[in-house]
């Protein structure tokens, strides 16, 4: 591995079915004034959260709740959650839901205390908090963020089809604690799942795909991709089957707590082209990233043929044997593709609701990252965004 780096990740994590249990050893640690803060409703309808409520009050906690926090949370949403939570003095925050609402979670925790529009100071100037945080606590009902275990937060600013996320420097603003109970992610319907799976494995992807030293974290990644493929496989077949949705739960976690990230530049253009689509359609996260995925790993391979290459051999078991490198490189994207249609996944981004009038402003609202194989130009984007139609 080349290059300096640091490693810390504070969150503690419970695993397991009876995981929920662990609240009682946790919550004690933290002030009185709970924020309680989830999505939809879902959770009020598998008992998620009676059971979570019970736990509060017995605890003796005096509980306010934001409600309502939507797949891709809004700038409003920020401004309407620090709010609540200030108006109630709230000590801890504990989001139980998804990715998205972890992200919420901590969207709000560097904002209550905060003087200056949060969006200005996080999302425009990527400026990292100066004023005091809230810890936060996750119950996870959706797995494919890995926002249980990192510091990032995604906001949608819809005024300005913007949609961005914040990788706070500070571990401070890692949950300090997640309850990851597989069962809970049983009942989520087949788009949704399937939505997060894809989530995950586009995550070790960003990560992989950089660098070309003999690095650690690659071997991690490729075993990481191997399990979301195997694990995949047999929940797309039987969505029920436990083994596999806890495998993926715990594969999704450390797809992006920063362990594989280590040593790495990183790429995250596939995730800045979804984000801006999804900016513009309210598409599923998970969703826009298959929908632009191939036309960019397609654009950047002749620039990092030999790990397109590792990739094809080391995860899809291409066999280069009398094939040139780039031969290879492309059979494990076409297997990559093959594997994609399998379980249902969007493959296009007017299947997402985007079309060509648009491509001129998701372009515009693409942020240009430079970790990967190739640093994009604004006409390449356009020409990418053209080829995801």
């Amino acid at each position: 591995m080349l290059g300096s780096f640091s490693y810390c990740n504070p969150t503690k994590l419970y695993f397991g079915e009876d995981s929920l249990n662990y609240l009682n050893a946790e919550l004690p640690k933290y002030g009185k004034n709970i924020v309680l803060i989830y999505g939809g409703g879902s959770i009020k309808k598998n008992g998620v959260y009676d059971d979570v409520v019970k736990i509060l009050k017995d605890s003796g906690k005096n509980v306010a709740e934001i409600s309502g926090v939507m797949p891709n949370p809004t700038v409003d949403k920020l401004y309407e959650g620090v709010e609540i939570a200030r108006k109630h003095q709230a000590d801890f925050l504990l989001a139980v839901g998804g990715g998205s609402v972890c992200d919420y979670a901590k969207a709000v925790s560097v904002s209550v205390n905060c003087p200056e529009d949060p969006w200005e100071k996080y999302y425009v100037r990527f400026e990292e908090p100066s004023c005091q945080t809230l810890p936060v606590g996750c119950v996870l009902t959706m797995v494919g963020t890995g926002s249980e275990m990192n510091a990032g937060a995604v906001i949608t600013n819809p005024h300005t089809h913007q949609k961005i996320g914040h990788v706070f420097a500070d571990e401070k603003i890692m949950p300090k604690f997640a309850v990851l109970n597989p069962k809970y992610t049983l009942t989520l319907p087949h788009y949704q799942m399937v939505s997060g799976i894809y989530d995950i494995f586009n995550h070790i992807c960003e990560q992989y795909f950089s660098g070309e030293d003999d690095n650690v974290s690659d071997y991690l990644s490729e075993g990481l991709m191997r399990s979301v493929i195997h694990s995949s496989r047999i929940a797309n077949r039987a969505p029920q089957n436990y083994e596999a949705r806890s495998n993926l739960m715990w594969a999704a976690t450390w797809a992006l707590n920063t362990l594989v990230s280590r040593g790495k530049s990183t790429d995250w253009m596939v995730h800045m082209l979804g984000q801006a689509v999804g900016a513009y359609t309210n598409a599923a996260h998970g969703m826009t990233l298959a929908a632009v995925s191939l036309p960019y790993y397609r654009h950047i391979l002749p620039f990092g043929v030999q790990k397109f290459k590792r990739f094809a051999v080391n995860v899809w078991n291409v066999d280069p044997a009398g094939k040139t490198d780039e031969q290879t490189a492309k059979e494990g994207l076409a297997a990559m593709e093959g594997w994609m249609k399998e379980l249902g996944l969007v493959m296009n981004v007017s299947q997402l609701g985007a079309g060509a009038e648009m491509i001129n402003g998701i372009a515009d609202s693409t942020l240009i990252m430079n970790g990967g194989y190739k640093t994009l130009s604004r006409d390449e984007i356009v020409e990418i965004l053209k080829e995801c139609l």
